[in-house]
């Protein structure tokens, strides 16, 4: 299990599987204590096969966004769900349990956003010179939406960052299972990282402040939040991408808060895409939001937590 101070790469061999137990055991029982431990499964090896509704709903999502998918990085976003579905019957990884409601809910939102992303990674691509970008993924939580939008970019770099030692824990396992299941070049030339820090300690750190293409977060914090925490991490001309919901109105309050927040960082106006155009996705109310980096952070960024609340004491 790594630590804030440690960073597993893929294939440098894997942690030892975490078990979770159910409390005390039986002492009627002639069986050891830790059989009636639930053995969290390390790979997809002995795993059901996903429901055919799973494939359907992404597939006509897929369709209504002009996008495809390639046949590894298909394999890698099944052996995520299928993961992430066996874990969570023993564990609380996501109020999703249906492979529908996950196919939905988790990796379609996700993907939704590959449209924008596309076209703002070939932008970039055409000023650095990069073909594959880095992608960061803020409170990742299962993995969403950074590894479905790793594989389907591709991206040359992609760091799941999440402090909860469950989901860490979670997260290994499925950054193996989804590295396993590219093929040549793409598995070589994708680093997959898991890092169990918060959010806010990366960017004392040298090799993460100023790094990343891109910056995602999904239900993470208040825009306002997540622009300040996203921009140090930034390289120039990177942009946060973020996943909001509009509703009543609460969009146009976070973006008024957002927007000195933005330009003290270094960050542009944000310019917000609907996710779901045609309604056809099942997501009307869901919205991206992309900021993107086109001046210096200033060291004093980001602030601990409790002054950042006050954001509008910004000089």
């Amino acid at each position: 299990m790594p630590d804030a101070s440690s960073r597993r790469e893929r294939g440098e061999g894997k942690d030892p599987q975490p078990s979770f137990g159910h409390g005390r055991g039986s002492e009627r029982s002639p069986l050891p204590r830790q059989d009636f431990r639930p053995q969290l499964p390390g790979s997809v090896a002995d795993l059901p096969a996903l429901d055919p509704r799973f494939w359907s709903i992404i597939d006509a999502g897929l369709r209504e966004l002009g996008e495809t998918l390639a046949d590894d990085a298909r394999a890698a976003i099944g052996a995520q769900a299928r993961l992430l579905l066996a874990w969570n019957e023993h564990i609380n990884l996501t109020a999703l349990r249906l492979p529908e409601q996950v196919a939905r809910g988790h990796v379609l939102d996700s993907l939704a956003a590959l449209p924008l992303l596309r076209d703002l990674a070939r932008i970039r691509a055409g000023r650095s010179g990069q073909a594959r970008p880095k992608v960061l993924d803020l409170g990742s939580g299962a993995g969403y939406p950074g590894l479905p939008i790793a594989v389907a970019l591709p991206a040359g770099s992609c760091a799941l960052v999440e402090s909860v030692r469950k989901k860490t824990a979670f997260l290994d396992v499925v950054a193996d299972a989804a590295v396993a299941s590219l093929l040549g070049a793409n598995r070589s030339r994708l680093e997959l990282r898991v890092l169990a820090e918060r959010a806010e300690d990366l960017a004392d750190e040298p090799d993460q402040r100023g790094a990343w293409d891109f910056v995602l977060t999904r239900a993470v914090g208040t825009l306002a939040d997540v622009v300040e925490l996203a921009m140090p991490l930034l390289a120039m001309g990177g942009h946060l991408v973020a996943w909001k919901a509009d509703r009543d109105g609460s969009l146009d309050t976070e973006l008024a808060a957002a927007r000195p927040v933005a330009q003290a960082t270094g960050g542009s106006r944000p310019r917000v895409e609907r996710a779901d155009p045609t309604g056809s996705l099942g997501f009307p109310n869901h919205r991206l939001v992309a900021v993107r980096k086109v001046r210096p952070t200033a060291h004093r960024f980001p602030r601990p937590p409790a002054e950042r609340r006050r954001a509008a004491q910004l000089r």
